[in-house]
């Protein structure tokens, strides 16, 4: 009996312990799956995040970081900002891709966007979006180690701002789009508007290259169009006043302002100054003629902005290397007036019936 009983017990301990076997081998099993999934997920994800840093939410949409650094807040700036982040975010809407953008204004010192474009490296943001020339500079050399993409706009030239090797094949990390306006263009109006327009003065301030670039443009179209352009550069602001009246002031009979942003920012006082001299001024852009310009022949800003989007859905979404992506332009322009102005300096009647149906009005509304 007790033979029987211990032979009993036996057989209900192996086929305990064969059962505690199987219980185990189907853990392992289990867990084994669950590191080979893990890691599938993983490679996954390397694979979305490789060329541009995009991430894979948990419903399966991908969001990208975007630092948006912008040198100085006025018009024009602000439009191809704008531009820019409603064109992505309608996309992302569209296509389930989440844009997040952190915008910062630099307050036109060089410093403080060395400074925000180095706190959007450390954040390891998808993509730096670069408003104007100091800024796309900034945001160059912050970005240049850690290989971020950077996308620039509102540049004149940005071979010249060594931003990038050539137009066509950009190389490195950075692309973006030009501004640079009809500068001849510009001139052959102020002609227009002014019939015994003899010398024109140009005024910009020295410290940013891209106005630099606009004033040789300026000096040779004058040229050619057989007017005297008298530079007249500024090192901020504070100077315009001074400068308009020793520089200027019965010297010229109209003032070229180019896509300027110390001049554009400051566009109410230098528009209150040259009226004091009945001085019309021709602008480079469209938000300058708002403020106190004349008229120009320019491009819309905003659009500025779209187009620099499309680069960014080239650059993020389908993977393309910045340095192969080509400069890009805006290739119509458009004409506006400033009412306004044209009234208190008594151009109403200069104004062309021709000009006038293809110009729009941008003065503020009362």
């Amino acid at each position: 009996m007790k033979k029987i009983l211990s032979l009993s017990l036996v057989c209900l301990l192996l086929t305990a312990l064969l059962a505690g076997c199987k219980g185990n081998d189907s853990k392992k099993s289990s867990e084994s799956t669950a590191s080979t999934g893990s890691s599938a997920a993983s490679e996954s994800n390397e694979e979305l995040s490789e060329p541009n840093g995009a991430k894979e939410t948990t419903d399966d949409k991908k969001t990208f970081k975007i630092g948006v650094v912008q040198i100085v807040e006025h018009e024009a700036l602000d439009k191809a900002a704008n531009g820019f982040i409603d064109s992505l975010t309608q996309y992302g809407e569209q296509n389930g891709i989440t844009f997040e953008f952190d915008r910062q204004n630099a307050q036109n010192d060089q410093s403080n966007a060395n400074t925000i474009a180095s706190k959007f490296v450390n954040d390891k943001v998808d993509l730096i979006f670069a408003i104007a020339t100091p800024a796309a500079q900034s945001a160059a050399n912050a970005a240049k180690e850690a290989n971020i993409p950077v996308l620039f706009t509102a540049v004149t030239d940005p071979v010249d701002a060594k931003l990038v090797a050539d137009i066509q094949a950009p190389g490195g990390n950075v692309t973006g789009t030009s501004d640079l306006t009809p500068v001849e263009g510009q001139l052959e109006l102020a002609k227009q508007l002014i019939p015994d327009l003899e010398s024109i003065g140009v005024l910009y301030a020295s410290n940013e290259s891209n106005s630099k670039v606009q004033l040789e443009m300026a000096q040779a179209a004058a040229e050619k169009l057989g007017l005297k352009a008298v530079p007249a550069s500024v090192s901020n602001a504070n100077e315009v006043q001074s400068v308009v009246q020793n520089v200027l002031a019965g010297k010229v009979q109209a003032i070229y302002a180019p896509t300027d942003n110390t001049i554009a920012n400051a566009m109410p006082t230098v528009s209150a100054i040259a009226g004091e001299y009945n001085l019309p001024i021709i602008a480079g852009e469209e938000g300058m003629v708002s403020k106190g310009g004349l008229a120009t022949i320019g491009l819309n800003y905003y659009d500025l902005g779209v187009k620099t989007a499309e680069l960014a859905l080239d650059v993020l979404v389908d993977g393309k290397n910045p340095g192969e992506v080509p400069v890009g332009y805006i290739e119509s322009y458009t004409y506006c007036y400033n009412s306004k102005i044209a009234e208190d300096l008594g151009f109403t009647d200069k104004l062309s019936a021709d000009f006038l149906e293809k110009a729009t009005d941008v003065a503020p509304k009362q």
